[in-house]
């Protein structure tokens, strides 16, 4: 099987993590959120940048203090398309809450208390994203600026371009 054919099979597999059906659940959020908050999708995915790194950054703290185990136990218990403020509170002080909204303002523009009200939306959506960890034929795919390094923007690029916003 070449490689065109794994990824397309690991995209268009909706049972897997991280397949087509899921990216465009997580799209079509965005789009709900965007439309519910009056914000273009394009900022909103610049604030789901900016959380996706903090994210990360939390989710790498997290494992070397707690391992790989707490780690996977966090994702899937808190990733999907609902708002959860649990979500927010197991990865984020409140100080680092006010970190996160603070920058994402000065990157788009929006104010820090709307942003605060879109975390519990936008941490679950950014960890269904890590969920797809496992499937690296996956990772390749969704980066789509070729840096190597696959970022939230990368993947919502991939699943708006396929809805066709």
């Amino acid at each position: 099987m070449g490689l065109f054919d794994q990824i397309l099979g690991a995209v268009g597999n909706s049972n897997q993590q991280g397949g087509l059906g899921q990216l465009l659940s997580i799209a079509n959020t965005i789009q709900h959120i965007s439309n519910t908050s009056s914000t273009d999708n394009s900022t909103i995915q610049l604030v789901l940048s900016v959380v996706g790194k903090q994210v990360h950054s939390s989710l790498q703290e997290k494992q070397v203090s707690e391992g790989i185990e707490a780690v996977e136990n966090l994702v899937n218990q808190f990733a999907g398309n609902s708002p959860d403020s649990q979500a927010v509170s197991s990865l984020f002080s409140p100080d680092v809450q006010q970190q996160v909204a603070e920058k994402a303002a000065q990157r788009t523009g929006l104010h820090v208390g709307i942003i605060q009200q879109l975390l519990p939306t936008l941490v679950p959506l950014v960890l269904s994203f890590f969920q797809s960890g496992g499937n690296p034929m996956l990772n390749k795919f969704l980066d789509a600026d070729g840096n190597g390094d696959v970022d939230i923007a990368d993947a919502i690029k991939l699943a708006s371009r396929f809805l066709g916003r």
